[in-house]
Order: structure tokens, then C-alpha cells, then sequence
């Protein structure tokens, strides 16, 4: 089986586990005891604290240890909001966060604050200057991450952290998925990771906040964790943690030159194997282990089991792995094509058998899938008789990817310059058709009303 989603999780590293199993016997004593087990602990404890944050750049101080990365988002995110409540209750996020940072977003605006979602261009990346503009004299936080979790497109944080540092705003950082490879550069104010993304194990994460950043702590207060974090500390996950980071860290540049050459090969190499494919994401600035695209004419739901039936394990922000049956809210931000979406995520150690295997059997899965749906097939014919109206495809109450199916099938129907309506209600078809039609060289005319659903209007150009 070849795990490729290092971007949900990563494998235990092996110092990881060798680091858990040593504390597990030495840092089970409470470290705020002051008898010789409780030293230890502290020890081991402080130990930790310095190597994250060595790895992170900032001091031992400005570091906690949390339960999750999520935690960490929560946390840091509430207590920036609190102590900087007397500025305002402004705050900036990106339209393709993690839903951590968007969900603690709609908290506070349900709680009166108000927030601005600033958009992303084609491939998932803010615009430093629209980032800029949404500074305001009550803005008390803003939010951006480093790398984004489903395309792996890196962000302009340096040049979003000297925007805000000129207006006085603090900047909080979602280093979750780029923290492995790297320290974040740019003045920022908070960082957010969790261990569990760079081979550490699950249920550590950690926040710094930079010494002169206003901070207010909510929920109880404890004495642990410079009373950020209640609760007794998972010491030997803690130790494991930092010990798996400091250890990705010195093997970070060979194995991401490595991991970058294969996808560079997947990203090149799936277009010319699978037709009708667009590989998303930008092609340069990026992780080096995150490929995605996303294939017309199949659910990404059949591809993924099929390619874990095939020995592949993946993931896919395509609206038809969720239960909402809505894009992945990254993919909508972006503009992108959602349907049959995949995203390849190599751990470290990653074969090049292993991804030439897959590049293997992928043209297979996607056609078989593509042919279970009755997707359409070249066609040469062509339509030149003149129609009066459009031509009307009822698709209603039908998922995705089957508006898109049935509007390809008929396309060919109508003369250069004729019309087609689909009647669609699944939300997807909204991102989807638009983005088939530029995909397919067709025009996109607009959304109509209807009465149920809504009417996609595309018109032939060829």
C-alpha cells in the first residue's frame, strides 16, 4: 500500500517513536513537582520547549505546547482578538484558510466582530497588495496561512507580515503544513503548527506569541503553560514532537529536492496520461510533496475508493466526498475545477517506484470511472443548422459530476454559437460548469433564475 496523504497526516518518524517510547518511561512524573521525578520531567519538558523552538525562531518563552494544531488556531486566534480588544474587532482572514481559522472566524462574527475574507487568485494565493488593503484603523488581528493544505501553494507571508507590521496589526501564521520543511519567514506575530503534519504524533501542537504582542488568554486560567493552555501536559508526546521536528529539519532540504522532483513528474506527467485534466495550484511556489488536480467527468468519491482498491491511499477536496455535497471551499475560492479532485501528498521516503506505479495505474481508474458514468466520448460531427432557442438539459436533482456529463454530451448539438441551459441544484455545478467550459474552449454566458435550482448558460464557440 502506498500512503500518499502526508498533508492529513504523516507517518511516525522513527525518532518520533524512539523519543516517545524513552519519555514514556523518564517524563511520566508531573514537571511542576519539585522531587526528582518531577525534575526530570522538567527537564525533558524545557528540553522540548527550546528545540521547537529553535525550529520555529522564536524564544522558549514566546512557546506553548497545546492538544492540536485546532487548539492552537483557537487559542491563538481568541486571545489576539481579546487583547487587542480595545483597537476594534476587525479581522482578516484568507478565503482558503483551514477551516480552524475559518470556523473561529464565524465565532466572532457571530459574536458582533465583523471579518473580512480576503480572495485568492487561480492559484490559491493571496494578493499581497489586496491583503494590504483590507487593513483598517480597527483591525485587531489578521490571519494567514503559510502553505495551503489542499493545492500546497505557499503564501506571501513575509510580504502580508510587513504590511501589518507597518499598521500596527499582529499577524498570525497557520504553519501547519510548512513548518516540517522550514521556518516561516517574515516579521509575524503568532504561529500556529501541529505536530502530527511533519511526523510527530497526534494530539501535540504548539503556539508561539512574540514577546509585546497584547495577548489575553480566555477559558479558565491554569498555571501550566504560562496559563495559555489548562491541563496536565502529554509530556512524551511533547518530547517526541519536538524531537521528529528537529530531526524533518536536518533532512528537510535533500528530501525536498527529492519529493519535488516527483511531483514535478505527477504534475507534468497526468495531463498527457488522463485527458480532460486540470492540475491546480501554482506550478513554482510550493510544497514540495503537494500535487492536485482534478478530472472531468468523474465523482471523486469512485476515484479515491478505486485507487485505494489499486493500493493507493489519497485524498480530494471534490464536493462529492463530502456529506455537504458542496466544493471544498478552497477550490471554490480559487475558481477551479472540483469535480474528480485528487490530492497526491508524498511522505518523506516516497518511492519513484511508487509514484511510477500510480502514474500507471491512474489512466485506468479514471476511464473505468468515466465509462461507469457515461461520460461522453470525442465526437467529430458537427451541427450546422440554426437553432431559435436554447438547447435545455435537465439535470436536476443529479450530483456531480452528471450536469457536466450530460452538458458535454450535448454541446456538439447545437450549431457555433448556439446555446445550451443546464438546469442544475447541486451547489457544485456552479464552479464546475464555468470551469469546464474554459477547460473546453466554450463560453461561459452566466447563471439564470429557475424555479428550482438555477439555469448555466453556456454558449459553443467551437
Amino acid at each position: 500500500m502506498s500512503y500518499f496523504d502526508a498533508a492529513s497526516g504523516a507517518p511516525l518518524h522513527p525518532v518520533a517513536r524512539q523519543a516517545l517510547m524513552a519519555s514514556l518511561d523518564e517524563g511520566w512524573a508531573d514537571p511542576a513537582r519539585l522531587y526528582k521525578e518531577g525534575r526530570r520531567a522538567r527537564l525533558l519538558l524545557d528540553a522540548a520547549r527550546e528545540a521547537a523552538a529553535e525550529a520555529v525562531g522564536c524564544r522558549p518563552d514566546e512557546l506553548v505546547f497545546t492538544p492540536s494544531g485546532t487548539a492552537a488556531v483557537h487559542s491563538g486566534i481568541a486571545g489576539a482578538l481579546a487583547g487587542r480588544r480595545r483597537t476594534g474587532r476587525h479581522l482578516i482572514v484568507s478565503a482558503v484558510e483551514h477551516s480552524s481559522v475559518l470556523h473561529t472566524a464565524e465565532v466572532h462574527r457571530d459574536g458582533g466582530g465583523t471579518v473580512t475574507e480576503v480572495p485568492v487568485d487561480r492559484t490559491g494565493a493571496v494578493r499581497p497588495a489586496e491583503f494590504a488593503e483590507a487593513l483598517r484603523p480597527d483591525t485587531a488581528l489578521a490571519c494567514l496561512q503559510s502553505a495551503n493544505h489542499e493545492v500546497g501553494t505557499l503564501q506571501p507571508v513575509a510580504e502580508a507580515a510587513g504590511a501589518c507590521r507597518a499598521a500596527g496589526v499582529p499577524l498570525l501564521v497557520d504553519a501547519a503544513q510548512s513548518l516540517g520543511w522550514g521556518p516561516v519567514e517574515g516579521d509575524w506575530s503568532l504561529l500556529a503548527a501541529s505536530a502530527h503534519k511533519w511526523g510527530g504524533p497526534s494530539g501535540v501542537g504548539l503556539l508561539a506569541v512574540r514577546k509585546g504582542v497584547r495577548f489575553a488568554p480566555q477559558g479558565p486560567r491554569d498555571e501550566r503553560e504560562s496559563g495559555r493552555v489548562p491541563g496536565f501536559e502529554n509530556l512524551p508526546a511533547i518530547v517526541a514532537a519536538a524531537a521528529s521536528l528537529r530531526a524533518v529539519r536536518a533532512e528537510a532540504v535533500q528530501e525536498a529536492a527529492r519529493l519535488r522532483e516527483l511531483t514535478e513528474r505527477i504534475r507534468a506527467r497526468v495531463p498527457a496520461l488522463v485527458p480532460d485534466v486540470e492540475v491546480v495550484g501554482d506550478p513554482e511556489r510550493r510544497l514540495p510533496g503537494v500535487v492536485t488536480f482534478s478530472c472531468l467527468y468523474v465523482d471523486g468519491e469512485t476515484v479515491l475508493h478505486e485507487l485505494d482498491r489499486a493500493g493507493f491511499s489519497v485524498s480530494s477536496g471534490s464536493s462529492c466526498t463530502s456529506s455537504t455535497l458542496t466544493p471544498s471551499h478552497v477550490l471554490r475560492a480559487m475558481g477551479v475545477l472540483s469535480e474528480g479532485n485528487v490530492r497526491v501528498s508524498l511522505p518523506p521516503g516516497t518511492t519513484e517506484e511508487d509514484v511510477e506505479r500510480f502514474l500507471a495505474v491512474l489512466p485506468g481508474v479514471v476511464a473505468g470511472v468515466r465509462e461507469k458514468l457515461g461520460a461522453p466520448v470525442s465526437r467529430t460531427e458537427t451541427v450546422t443548422e440554426e437553432r431559435d432557442e436554447a438547447l435545455v438539459v435537465d439535470a436536476l436533482g443529479r450530483r456531480c459530476p452528471i450536469p457536466v456529463i450530460e452538458l458535454a454530451k450535448v454541446i456538439g448539438d447545437v450549431p457555433v454559437g448556439g446555446l445550451v441551459r443546464v438546469l442544475a441544484d447541486d451547489e457544485a455545478a456552479r464552479l464546475d460548469i464555468p470551469a469546464w467550459c474554459e477547460m473546453r474552449g466554450q463560453e461561459y454566458v452566466g447563471e439564470q433564475p429557475a424555479d428550482r435550482g438555477a439555469a448555466y448558460v453556456v454558449r459553443r464557440l467551437s
